[in-house]
């Protein structure tokens, strides 16, 4: 890896819950690849500030992760469809104080959808309604699923989120049977929620698929049950291996190889 120097090009991610996944991940591909970049990660209490110091600062890309992934909608210049379509940004790209918004999560779950070949006339069930079950949602409506339920407390989010893709709304789970269920809550995720199962034995038991967006980690309870049903799973650790892939691109202009992401993947991991 290049020695750091004025010129180093610096990449930050903004969480409220930051990890040290994104920066594992991107700065062993910098490494790998010999290119001058180096990444951060970071929180804070005033998004609007950090967003003017991305500008400010000439800072080259910024990860965008719960819960600012809609308040920055209004404080960037352009906003790419991946973004637009779901209302949700997850990237920014500053080219000379041109913030350009995009959304790699939706790009990394229609992926996903398409190389686990999953059943577009299967119903999905959806638990969550926030930025990143907009781009679940959008993704599967995308693919092509017309049976898809939003299981979620929050009325109005809940009910907004079903509108806006033609699916259906519930505050509690329904009786099982859907053939997909996708997990986009922090339940199952290191911290308070750790220990917890975002769906019942039963709906695991009826379920096809399972599908986790929680990155860390990837075998989360509900990940485990269903290894353990003999389910079909899909991880969290493949959704973020995918979408940083596709920050990585935008940021360096270099599009990792397979090998690449699965290596960056486990170091970010180990």
């Amino acid at each position: 890896m290049p020695e750091l120097s004025k010129d180093t090009a610096l990449c930050i991610s903004l969480s409220g819950r930051p990890s040290n996944i994104g920066t594992r991940f991107h700065n062993f591909l910098y490494a790998e690849l010999g290119i001058d970049f180096v990444y951060k990660a970071f929180t804070t209490t005033d998004i609007a500030a950090a967003i003017g110091g991305v500008r400010a600062l000439g800072i080259r890309g910024c990860s965008v992760s719960m819960p600012f992934k809609e308040a920055v909608i209004p404080l960037v210049d352009r906003i790419e469809p991946s973004a637009a379509a779901i209302g949700s940004i997850n990237t920014i790209v500053n080219d000379d104080g041109v913030l350009t918004a995009s959304n790699t999560d939706y790009e990394a779950i229609a992926s996903l959808i398409e190389s686990h070949r999953l059943d577009p006339a299967s119903s999905v069930l959806v638990r969550g309604s926030g930025g990143m079950a907009k781009a679940v949602v959008a993704a599967f409506h995308g693919a092509g699923f017309t049976d898809l339920t939003v299981v979620a407390r929050n009325g109005a989010a809940g009910t907004a989120l079903a509108e806006a893709y033609g699916a259906s709304w519930v505050a509690d789970d329904p009786e099982p049977g859907a053939r997909i269920i996708v997990n986009v809550t922090p339940l199952g995720m290191d911290g308070p929620d750790a220990d917890a199962l975002a769906f019942t034995p039963e709906h695991i038991a009826a379920a096809e698929t399972v599908f986790d967006v929680v990155a860390f980690p990837a075998e989360t309870p509900l990940i485990r049950a269903a290894r353990t049903a003999g389910k079909a799973v899909i991880t969290g650790a493949e959704v973020i291996a995918l979408q940083a892939a596709g920050q990585f691109a935008r940021y360096t202009g270099v599009t990792p190889t397979t090998d690449q992401v699965q290596r960056a993947s486990a170091h970010s991991r180990a």
